[in-house]
């Protein structure tokens, strides 16, 4: 991964195509964006524009982990925006694609953006489409109207949003993206010209993507009851714990370390990702 360095913002045109406005969806469930704005380290935009998208964009990406512990420590996973900020901001947690986006859109709706949840199929390894709902991706409109794909709850992605009706190579510190046409009116996503996941355009409610997140939760054809993961943006590279494996990237570099211990393990989400936890997970569902 390049490193998390500014790089220029790519001009998103302003035209809405036919049928693909961003309603607001469900009223907001933050009536304060102030402890929010202070969980990622951002100052509260003066405007609703493109340039403060790009800012909150990666200064959450540099602030919320991406991870599934609560899979592996037993707890409830409900797919309410109250819920999931209190999860997020008061209990200084992460969490996979559908509480992170889901958060991070009920803050950019508090600040004045437009945010419609769109579901998404993951593509793997070798080209297969995921199961409908798979993951969730953010369409944001800014105050003037620029419409961008935001996403800060896929891991290891692009830093900054996305312009959503730009069809060129976007230069990002995460690689080179695209946003091209697909089959059946879809949007794919390509990062270094591999595809990453086919977005549905018609907006979606948080309760369509329960079906979804009780896969990822329950199913053995999902990985995130096999695996443990925690990952962060950092400012060189990314630091992800899987299980007991540190992986550290930092300019162009990885090193891998096993942890040693539980305290040592614990100490490292506390002082690297800043949870606290009182008892470490255990895999959910061991792989055989």
């Amino acid at each position: 991964m390049s490193d998390a360095t500014d790089a220029p913002a790519p001009t998103a045109p302003t035209a809405a195509a036919p049928g693909l406005a961003a309603p607001d969806l469900v009223a907001p469930a933050l009536p304060d964006a102030g402890a929010y704005l202070a969980r990622i380290g951002a100052r509260r935009p003066l405007r609703a524009d493109a340039e403060a998208l790009r800012e909150l964009h990666v200064r959450h990406l540099l602030s919320v982990p991406f991870e599934n512990l609560s899979i592996h420590l037993g707890e409830d996973i409900v797919l309410d925006e109250k819920a999931l900020v209190d999860k997020v901001v008061g209990g200084h947690r992460g969490g996979f694609c559908y509480e992170i986006n889901t958060t991070f859109a009920v803050l950019l709706r508090e600040l004045g953006y437009r945010v419609s949840l769109l579901q998404a199929r993951v593509v793997d390894e070798e080209g297969k489409l995921g199961i409908p709902y798979d993951h969730m991706a953010l369409l944001v409109e800014t105050a003037d109207g620029e419409r961008w794909l935001a996403d800060v709850g896929f891991g290891d992605h692009s830093h900054y949003p996305l312009a959503f009706d730009e069809r060129g190579d976007q230069e990002d510190p995460g690689g080179r993206f695209r946003v091209q046409e697909a089959a059946d009116g879809d949007l794919e996503v390509l990062r270094d010209g591999k595809p990453q996941y086919r977005l549905e355009l018609r907006p979606r409610e948080l309760a369509d993507f329960t079906a979804g997140a009780w896969y990822h939760r329950t199913s053995p054809d999902s990985h995130f009851p096999r695996s443990l993961v925690c990952s962060l943006l950092t400012e060189e590279g990314r630091i992800t714990l899987s299980d007991r494996k540190l992986i550290t990237r930092a300019h162009g570099e990885r090193v891998e370390r096993v942890l040693d211990g539980d305290e040592e393990v614990r100490g490292a989400y506390r002082d690297l990702f800043g949870i606290a936890l009182d008892e470490l997970p255990v895999v959910a569902q061991p792989n055989p």
